[in-house]
Formats: structure tokens, sequence, C-alpha cells
């Protein structure tokens, strides 16, 4: 056996990756998921189908490799966040599609919680904002709709999970109702201090601590995958929310150190070591993640659209047929001074603006598909500065000019997105010689605790570099450019 199998169910598909024992990938397969958008600011997914396109991948993996399902050690698991899953705890089945992160449905409710002078309270504890992002208000909603008087909640007939718990709890023939440190810490329910779920917060979101799951380590026992899906049972060993499996997978194990993820949206995270550092400037305290009773925290600046940008110049403005096509579009573009805010679902830090929603400013006649595809991209490069700024003003004696970015990602295959980035940031860009991080870090998790592969400090020695993009252009030219970004986001109806 040596072998491990990373299942990555993100936003928009679900990805399956074997790989070997020396952590490379030897085969893996994809699909698409549908998203659903019921109503303005709402995006579901149906459970049945993230499910189905996890069985279907996992085998389609396995076959692609060529190897028996004995040949695979341990599971490891990497998710999308916050995204909420409520179920019957008897019929299995869902009480309604799952409430993606991006969905801004509970933003009235937050609104409220803030008016009642909650924020300060549950930042200190969860080290989060309050905002419609994480998984406590949606929770709130589900079972406000569906068992308003928490009837079943109480009884134990229903049970709450991040997708990383549901796909555990069907992969183990619901015998493991469990998740990791980081997507505990992702709810808005757990305290990230005492390193349990908080009695006060789920008493004031009137959340019964029944439907809660049991909070692991990222390397650590989640059950077995049941036999009936590859032909034997293989344990779960690594869990954890992608944006930290990808702060693993980058090997950012030191104190100072940044990576930062280009999928759907854009996660930067900053390693803050053991310190539970509260931000002054709208960022987010986390847990970066949880080895061998080590604890380590986070800065997180979550950016709601990065490449989902590009997907919507190609399906719903047909400017192009494919997304690798926006770099040839954007290299042709004239000079011109557009700047696109794609606050289509609010925005994130460190605006924390449900309300403001997407404009592109600076038109002119002769403006063209071009020109709004750079300013797409630059828009990438723009939230990656905000994000950037409100670290350097959170942590004493961080210098722009020593920050060595560690991005990941579909939109690092761009070298002009990478380009841009590290021009309208002013730091260095690097790219690692495996993009699969998020995958490349489960997988790491569970073949660690199997025993697989070496422990934190010789994966730490091993992360390898393949290209590096440093800024070309003039502070002057850069801030300049930042000055018209700010100007542009102030005019969504966010005060900057």
């Amino acid at each position: 056996m040596s072998y491990v199998l990373a299942i990555d169910q993100g936003t928009t598909s679900t990805r399956a990756i074997i790989f070997n024992k020396d952590l490379e990938i030897v085969a893996s397969s994809q699909k698409e998921i549908e998203q659903f958008y019921p109503s303005s600011g709402w995006v579901e997914h149906d459970l049945e189908e993230i499910y189905s396109t996890v069985i279907d991948t996992v085998r389609d993996a396995v076959k692609k490799a060529k190897i028996d399902s004995q040949d695979i050690l341990s599971v490891g698991i990497t998710n999308q966040r916050e995204t909420t899953a409520l179920w019957n705890a008897e019929s299995a089945q869902p009480l309604s599609r799952a409430i993606v992160w991006q969905d801004r449905r509970t933003s009235e409710f937050c609104d409220e919680l803030k008016k009642n002078g909650k924020e300060g309270i549950y930042q200190e504890k969860t080290g989060l904002l309050i905002d419609p992002y994480f998984s406590a208000t949606k929770i709130e909603w589900l079972l406000d709709k569906f068992d308003p008087q928490r009837t079943m909640a109480n009884s134990g007939k229903l049970l709450f999970g991040t997708i990383d718990c549901y796909l555990i709890w069907r992969l183990t023939n619901k015998k493991s109702h469990s998740t990791d440190i980081t997507n505990a810490s992702r709810t808005m329910l757990f305290n990230i201090k005492s390193l349990e779920w908080d009695d006060d917060i789920l008493s004031d979101l009137n959340v019964p601590k029944k439907i809660l799951p049991t909070v692991k380590e990222c390397a650590d026992d989640f059950g077995e995958m049941e036999s009936e899906i590859l032909g034997s049972p293989i344990p779960i060993m690594g869990v954890a929310g992608d944006q930290q499996a990808a702060t693993i997978g980058q090997a950012c194990f030191q104190k100072g150190m940044i990576k930062s993820t280009y999928g759907t949206g854009c996660f930067a995270l900053l390693n803050t070591g053991d310190q539970f550092v509260i931000s002054k400037n709208k960022l987010l305290s986390t847990i970066a993640y949880k080895i061998n009773g080590k604890i380590c925290y986070a800065l997180e600046g979550s950016i709601f659209i990065a490449g989902a940008v590009v997907q919507w110049l190609r399906d719903s403005m047909n400017i192009i047929d494919k997304a690798d096509q926006v770099g040839y579009l954007a290299s042709k573009a004239k000079d011109q001074d557009i700047y696109f805010v794609p606050a289509f679902t609010g925005l994130g830090a460190p605006y924390w603006d449900p309300d403001a929603r997407g404009a592109i400013f600076g038109l002119l006649r002769d403006t063209g598909r071009e020109e709004i595809a750079l300013a797409a991209l630059e828009s990438v490069g723009f939230q990656t500065r905000d994000l950037l700024e409100a670290m350097i003003k959170d942590v004493g004696g961080m210098k722009r000019d020593h920050i060595k970015l560690r991005v990941d990602g579909g939109m690092t295959q761009s070298n002009l997105t990478m380009k841009i980035l590290a021009d309208l940031t002013g730091v260095e860009i690097n790219i690692p010689n495996i993009q699969e991080s998020t995958a490349k870090g489960v997988a790491w998790l569970a073949g660690m605790r199997a025993g697989l592969y070496n422990h934190l400090e010789v994966f730490e020695k091993e992360w390898a570099l393949k290209e590096t993009f440093s800024p070309v252009i003039s502070a002057k030219e850069r801030d300049k450019k930042y000055d018209g970004w700010k100007k542009a986001v102030g005019k969504t109806g966010t005060s900057t």
C-alpha cells in the first residue's frame, strides 16, 4: 500500500487525485457541479449531486491510476468552507440544498446581531466578523425554516455539517459525524481560544449543540470509507478546509509566511504562529491547522470573486469562449483607466459589505472586450493588495519588499495574470512546482497520519519553487492605479 487518495470538493467542481509514496500525482478525475441561484444573492448546491460526483471521480481516478483499492493507504478530504448542510440523521435526506459560502440571504439577520453589539464579542471568541459568509447564520436560517421549534434538532434527528462533515458521514455509511478543527473554526460557532463549540453563541442563535459534529485535529482518525465504494474499506485520516489545506500544501509553517489561492475566490492566509491575533483592519483570525497537538493560527483575507470573474466573462457576457483565452484578450488592451469591481455577491475583506454590487468604471466609446478583460484580471491584483495592506497594518514589522507571496490555484496558470499580480501588489510572487497545493496538503495530512510521508519539518524543506514574478512598474504608478481602485470601490456604496 503506497498511495493516498485526496478528495477536493470545491465550489464549482469535485476532484479526486491519487498521490504516490513520493507525494507525486499519479492520476486525477474532475466533474463540475451545478450552481443554483433561486433568488438575488442566494447560492445553493445539490448535496446529492456533490456526493455522486465524489463517488464518480474517486472511482475514475483509481481506474486511471490502474491500482487496486487495497493499494490506497488512506484518504484525505478538503472542501469549500462555510457551505452549510442540514440533513435527517435517520433517512439521510438533506432538508434542502446546501447554502453556499457565497450566499447572502442572512445579511439582515447579521445586521441585527451587529446592532445588538454582538460583533466584538463574537470576534474575540471566534476570530470572525459577523457576516452571511459563515455557517452560523445559515444554520439558524435553515432551522427556522425546517425545524422552528427545534424539535427534530433536540431529539437527535437532525445533523449539521460543512461539506467535509457531510461527506465523511456519507462515506462512512453514517458511522462518523465529525469535522476537523479548521472547518469548525469557520462556522462562527467555534471558540478558537478554548477550542470548543461556544455555548453562548449557540444560545444566541438558538442552535442546539446536539446537531454539531465532533471536532478533531487535521491529521486524525475520521472513520473508514465503506468498502462498497472502492471494494475495500479505507481509513479517512486527513481533513482540512481548502484554504488551510493549501497553506499546508504550500509549507507555510513559519510565522510570517503568506499564501494566496486563486480559485473561485481568493484567500490569503498569514501564519501568526501560536498567537491569536485580533485584526483591527477587518481581516479574520482563524485556525491554520492543528497537527500532533500543536495549534497554529492565521490572519485571513477573503475575496469572494477572483476566478469567478473570468467565468462571468465567459458564461454571462460571452466575451470569451474559454477561460484560458482571457489572458490573450487582456494582452491586446489599450491603455485606459478601467476599473472592474466584481462585487457580484458583495465585498469581502477588508470591506465586508454584503450590499455592494459589481460595477465597471471609466468606460469610453472605444472600450472593448480587451479592456474589460484586462480590468477583470487587474481586479484580482487590486483586491490582493487590499488584503496585504491590511496584513501589514495588523502585524508589526512586516515590510512589503520582504514579502514572498506563495500562490496557487487555477489563475496562476496565466503568466499575464501573475505579472499583473506582482505589479499591482508590489511583492514577489512565488509559484511552487506542484500547483495542486490544496489536494497536496490534505494528501500529506492523510499520508503522514498513516506513516507514509515525512513529518512537518521534512515536508517543509521539500517545498520547491517553480517560477518567480517580480514587480516591474514603479511604486508611483502602482500607487496611482491603486488610488483609482479605491475610488471605484467607494462608488459601489462601500466606505473605504
